[in-house]
């Protein structure tokens, strides 16, 4: 079993997502002792930008020149690392309403033609699958669905979407909600125990299998 930990935050000290993605983690590990953890800090990745020379990803392996494999290698690395992992968790705390440029430009370089996307009779089918994907954000203020603040939130649209795109509609997410506000403390706390649950269940149901 491998758990793929993504943390965008650009704060290294004072993360609230980085806490709860690394507490994530310590119960994945208690839950799966054999496992093994691969972390990705895209705070720390050069990630490209999207530029002309992704037009590469249209051509065949045999076709590409030395220059275009190179720009395209950091692209590789992140599906090769995605494609292993059994479970993904992502952190991704709410800048100004939506998530980090960090983590949209980690989703620009998965999301790719003939990798982790193909085109069908249908249209776009998501070739990745049979994965959970928990993302745990972490906000300053509440969103929930149906209020007015709520139609502010374009993070877990966004991300569940894109996601969805490239197969992976297992989605879970936990909301770390009122982190500017007094009571923070209790909201993370919130956020900790479902992490706990999430990670227990999904133990007991890899157990039964």
């Amino acid at each position: 079993m491998k758990l793929l930990q993504i943390d965008s935050s650009a704060r290294r000290t004072s993360s609230v997502s980085r806490r709860l993605t690394a507490k994530f983690a310590e119960e994945w590990r208690k839950s799966h002792p054999d496992s093994e953890v691969i972390q990705r800090d895209l705070s720390a990745t050069a990630l490209p930008l999207i530029t002309d020379d992704w037009g590469a990803t249209y051509l065949e392996d045999s076709q590409l020149t030395l220059a275009q494999r190179s720009y395209l290698s950091t692209s590789d690395q992140l599906i090769e690392e995605l494609a292993a992992a059994d479970t993904v968790v992502i952190g991704a705390p709410m800048y100004n309403f939506t998530i980090p440029s960090l983590l949209k430009a980690w989703i620009d370089q998965v999301v790719r033609l003939g990798k982790t996307v193909g085109y069908g009779p249908n249209g776009p089918q998501g070739l990745l699958a049979r994965k959970k994907v928990v993302v745990i954000t972490s906000r300053g203020a509440a969103y929930e669905k149906g209020t007015a603040r709520g139609a502010f939130d374009f993070q877990e649209p966004y991300l569940f979407h894109s996601l969805a795109v490239i197969g992976l509609t297992d989605v879970t997410f936990i909301h770390a909600e009122n982190q500017g506000r007094a009571e923070a403390a209790v909201h993370f706390a919130d956020a900790a125990e479902r992490i706990g649950g999430i990670v227990n269940e999904d133990h007991q149901h890899a157990a039964t299998l």
